[in-house]
C-alpha cells in the first residue's frame, strides 16, 4: 500500500480523505496545526504517523518537511490545507504548499486542492507582495503551481483538483 501525507488533515475534507485512505489499507501521515488537533481516524484504524506545524507561518514550514521526510518518501502527498481568510490564504493555501514541495523528497503524485474561485483569481502578484492576496487568486496560483510542477517533473504526477463546495472549519473562524 502506498505512503500518504496529507496536510489539513484534522477535520474537514483532510481529515476524511486521510481516514478513507486508511481503511483502505494505506499508510497515512496527518497534519494538523498543533498535536491537540488530531483526533483518531474514524472507524479504530490508525494514523503511520502525525506531523505538525502552523502552515500560516512560514518559519515552521522547513520543521514541519523535516518531520515528513523522517517517514521517508511518500508515494503521495495531498495539499488539503486551506483558509478564506486575508492575509493568511496566500501563506496557507500557495507559499506552504510550494516550500513543502520544494524541501520534501520528491513523491511519485502531488495533488494540490484548488476550487473554483480560482477563476476570479489574479494573475498580478502585487496583492501578494501587499498582503491584500484573496482566497481566487490563492486558489488560481495554487493550480498555476501544480501545472508547473507537473510540466517540470517528469517522474512526478501533479494534480490540482476542485473538490466542489464544502463548508469545511475554511469557512468559519480559526481556532
Amino acid at each position: 500500500m502506498a505512503l500518504i501525507l496529507v496536510t489539513g488533515a484534522s477535520s474537514g475534507i483532510g481529515y476524511t480523505t486521510a481516514t478513507t485512505l486508511a481503511e483502505d489499507g494505506h499508510d497515512v501521515v496527518v497534519h494538523a496545526r498543533t498535536p491537540a488537533r488530531v483526533t483518531a481516524p474514524a472507524g479504530g484504524g490508525r494514523w503511520a504517523g502525525v506531523v505538525t506545524g502552523d502552515l500560516a507561518e512560514t518559519g515552521e514550514i522547513p520543521g514541519l518537511a523535516r518531520q515528513a521526510n523522517a517517514f521517508g518518501r511518500f508515494d503521495t502527498v495531498i495539499h488539503n490545507a486551506g483558509t478564506m481568510h486575508t492575509p493568511e490564504a496566500a501563506t496557507v493555501n500557495l507559499v506552504a504548499p510550494y516550500l513543502l514541495t520544494a524541501l520534501m523528497d520528491k513523491p511519485s503524485r502531488l495533488i494540490y486542492l484548488s476550487s473554483s474561485m480560482h477563476r476570479g483569481g489574479s494573475t498580478s502578484l502585487a496583492q501578494f507582495a501587499d498582503g491584500t492576496a484573496s482566497y481566487s487568486d490563492s486558489k488560481l496560483w495554487v493550480t498555476t503551481l501544480a501545472m508547473a510542477v507537473s510540466a517540470r517533473w517528469e517522474t512526478t504526477t501533479s494534480h490540482a483538483v476542485r473538490p466542489g463546495l464544502s463548508v469545511t472549519g475554511a469557512w468559519g473562524s480559526r481556532p
